[in-house]
């Protein structure tokens, strides 16, 4: 999978000596100017944006996202209560599949509760029903497959065979709406506007005959808005034109937008072999604080990477064979005490570290570029690693 984003903005300028390794630093103004291009989308085609928690959660910045969205979307009831606890504004929550005893807090949480079937609606009409009873307000919608795939990556693709998310837009029928405030879908992943429009084009037939019993359309997330060469002035023409013709209020759920190229990791080498190659170990572990380097796969951009050189392969402490991160052109040359940076891993990366091996994760720091303001959000240690086990 080829990575869209890497752009070194201010972090160009950043020392790596500034904050302890290994760390991610955040910076506020990057995802400041991210924000109001969200917020520009938002107000110019007349819709609702909300961040995707799933992709950044950096809730000392819900204040941040608050000032610039309407809200934010969930994936379970632990999101659902960050996004009403930290963030203000709707909080939207979507599941593949409930538990019966989580719904009653989501229902209490979320504006809106989005089913992956028509099956758990009715199954779980007693717990909504008791809801409403109790004074509770919250829209009922329903994640529609469009069957039409647009990924690039098919284990990333949520229309592909067998797909497990979203029930088949061919199998919709009037009597799946019964009680339901909105459709839902998604398809796309780190792409531009035309991944959109095709989707429509495929789905839209499809969905028209059923507005008159609907109040909004979500149109999920994978959006890169905020890249420099997304088509923003053909999506606001495209988002205006559904509006007008169908009534309904819309609703697009960004979360890589929010924080892209507006986050690093900074790494040190702490020992460097000769097996054929240079072979670099880091503090930086490709399994642990990276995941999606393995599970895409895909090659993270480094801060400042030679264009010419000999490469090193750079791999993480732990003791899985498979915790490579690439091979790289060290700037400076890959020795014992060398920092380095792997650019755009503010989204995702943050939100997948684990502590496998007993691996430490990163400290969590918040820069601002155009103050040079630089604080420390949180530092983890051996209790965190231990709370987690029994």
């Amino acid at each position: 999978m080829d990575t869209k984003a890497g752009d070194p903005a201010a972090f160009a300028h950043f020392d790596l000596n500034r904050v302890p390794s290994p760390a991610f630093v955040v910076d506020e103004a990057a995802i400041r100017r991210n924000l109001s291009i969200l917020a520009d989308i938002g107000e110019r085609a007349g819709i609702k944006v909300l961040g995707a928690l799933k992709a950044f959660s950096m809730w000392s910045l819900g204040s941040v996202v608050a000032e610039y969205l309407d809200g934010v979307c969930a994936s379970g009831l632990y999101e659902a209560r960050l996004g009403r606890e930290e963030y203000g504004g709707e909080v939207a929550t979507y599941c593949a599949a409930y538990k019966a005893e989580d719904l009653p807090e989501i229902l209490r949480l979320s504006d809106h509760v989005i089913f992956n079937s028509p099956g758990q609606i009715a199954r779980f009409r007693p717990i909504i029903d008791a809801a409403r009873a109790e004074g509770l307000q919250f829209d009922i919608g329903l994640r529609v497959n469009p069957l039409h795939a647009e990924g690039e990556v098919a284990k990333y693709d949520p229309c592909q065979p067998h797909s497990r998310l979203g029930f088949p837009i061919d199998q919709l029928r009037a009597e799946h709406l019964e009680g339901v405030c909105g459709l839902h879908f998604h398809s796309l992943c780190e792409q531009d506007f035309l991944p959109l429009e095709r989707t429509w084009a495929a789905i839209g037939s499809r969905i028209l005959p059923h507005i008159g019993n609907l109040k909004w359309l979500n149109f999920g997330g994978g959006h890169h808005i905020t890249r420099t060469d997304y088509q923003r002035d053909a999506l606001i023409a495209f988002l205006r034109d559904i509006r007008e013709k169908t009534g309904l209020e819309l609703y697009i759920e960004p979360g890589e937008a929010v924080a892209l190229d507006a986050g690093i990791l900074i790494g040190e080498v702490l020992d460097v072999i000769d097996n054929g190659m240079p072979v670099a170990i880091t503090d930086i572990s490709a399994t642990c604080h990276m995941p999606d380097v393995i599970e895409a796969p895909y090659r993270p951009a480094m801060l400042h990477e030679a264009m010419n050189g000999p490469a090193t392969r750079l791999g993480g402490p732990s003791c899985l064979a498979g915790d490579i991160i690439g091979d790289y052109r060290v700037p400076g040359g890959a020795t014992p005490g060398r920092r380095i940076a792997f650019l755009d891993q503010a989204h995702y990366s943050m939100v997948k570290t684990n502590s496998f091996n007993g691996v430490p994760l990163p400290a969590i720091w918040l820069w601002n570029s155009e103050t040079n303001e630089l604080k420390e959000i949180r530092r983890f240690s051996y209790e965190d690693f231990k709370s987690r086990l029994s």
